[in-house]
């Protein structure tokens, strides 16, 4: 089995029909798949996390549209590459051919420069690019380019597409169908996938290769063990890439500053891009320090600005100050929380009506009504307060906001009683 092309490819869909996932982006009516249906195909950027179906999305959209279809990767391919595949295609329009579909995989890693020589073809429509990335493209993706693309959001899959995936492997592979396989427990290898469909296969395929009968049963721990001797070293292409951030960030968010810069270095010795590591030092300083102390947001920024500037071998050692400094610092999730109960209030609740007193009220009309009427300015009372309602009549006296127990919140839950008396009564 060693010498076949990888489970995760043979499997590839080349239909909608056959592909899993997203159907909020390909299902029967949604609007991405309109438009494919209607031949309108604008660029476009995929972004989500590995495995979840971006290459193989738009190898299908290519297909369905009957274009030529490039494909490059950013890890490998520089502005020269770029400009080749689009001279094809300028070469192609003479002879009637629709504009290919060019897929740049991982395109977060073009530089401006390599991303600038994209910019005219993707403008007149000389190619309809397909960006792939895993990081977030307002950060990643410059804003010219951007601009001229549709961002469309992946998804993890589900447990129900994994486990859908792993029949499909199980009865349609060529080589897997040949063997009988039972697969007693399937947690393990769904909690290795972490939602990334070609490592569930991956590791799918490693299990099944390890035994030497075709007659197979998989549990649980048969899938830890095999795994666990295959584990291989960091990769920041490969399966562990998300891994190692993972145990990054926990070790900080545990509070310890050994754990966050072994695993930093880890990273970096694999040559990880410094700015991903600055960029989840930033959430993690929001995330789980937040306003226990507030000064670690503004240190976390400083070091995203500063591995910027400084670049590497330097900027290692600010990502270190930052990871230590994290990772010593009060720990509090109170505002995580607060933003997550108030996005499932307004889910819950829907487009609640604005207090008339709450509204502004820029013309005559919009005051006769009400809008602004009986609002109090705060900073014309004592001490630039006075009670009044700030929430929907439906939701008043909710509370979302739950101040942790350290001093700095400590001191905000004393204040929010003093002015608030019974509504703030925590």
């Amino acid at each position: 089995m060693q010498n076949l092309t990888p489970l995760a490819e043979r499997l590839r869909p080349n239909t909608f029909v056959n592909y899993i996932g997203q159907q909020h982006l390909i299902g029967e009516g949604s609007t991405l798949r309109n438009f494919i249906e209607k031949g309108i195909v604008p660029s476009m950027i995929f972004w989500g996390p590995p495995g979840v179906g971006k290459t193989t999305l738009a190898n299908i959209i290519a297909n369905h549209l009957k274009r030529p279809f490039y494909t490059l990767s950013a890890i490998n391919s520089g502005v020269k590459d770029v400009r080749e595949v689009i001279e094809k295609a300028k070469s192609q329009q003479f002879f009637g051919t629709n504009n290919p579909v060019l897929f740049i995989d991982e395109i977060h890693r073009f530089s401006k420069s390599q991303q600038d020589s994209l910019l005219g073809a993707v403008e007149k429509g000389i190619i309809t690019l397909i960006g792939a990335t895993t990081e977030n493209p307002s950060f990643e993706v410059i804003s010219a380019l951007l601009s001229r693309c549709q961002t469309y959001i992946l998804k993890e899959q589900t447990k129900e597409d994994l486990l859908k995936l792993i029949d499909i492997a199980l009865t349609q592979d060529e080589v897997l169908s040949t063997k009988k396989i039972t697969i007693k427990e399937h947690e393990s290898l769904l909690q290795l996938s972490g939602g990334d469909a070609r490592k569930l296969l991956n590791t799918l395929e490693i299990v099944v290769s390890s035994f030497d009968s075709d007659t197979i049963e998989i549990t649980n721990d048969i899938v830890v063990d095999i795994v666990q001797q295959n584990i291989v070293r960091y990769d920041k292409a490969g399966d562990q890439h998300y891994d190692i951030i993972s145990a990054f960030i926990k070790s900080i968010r545990g509070s310890d500053p050994n754990g966050a810069v072994y695993w930093l270095a880890r990273m970096l010795e694999g040559g990880e891009d410094m700015k991903f590591i600055a960029r989840r030092l930033l959430i993690s300083a929001s995330e789980d320090i937040g306003n226990a102390n507030p000064t670690a947001l503004v240190i976390a920024n400083n070091c995203f600005q500063a591995v910027n500037v400084i670049g590497f071998p330097e900027g290692r050692i600010i990502l270190s100050q930052t990871a230590v400094y994290l990772a010593n610092s009060p720990k509090s999730n109170a505002s995580y929380e607060a933003i997550g109960k108030a996005q499932q209030l307004v889910r819950q609740t829907g487009n609640l009506s604005i207090p008339l007193h709450l509204r502004n009220a820029p013309t005559k009309l919009m005051k006769d009504i009400g809008y602004g009427a009986d609002y109090k300015y705060s900073h014309g009372y004592e001490g630039n307060f006075e009670a009044q309602e700030y929430l929907p009549d439906e939701i008043k006296g909710t509370k979302l906001y739950e101040p942790g127990n350290n001093p700095k919140e400590t001191s905000f839950r004393k204040d929010l009683k003093d002015k608030w008396k019974d509504k703030y009564n925590y």
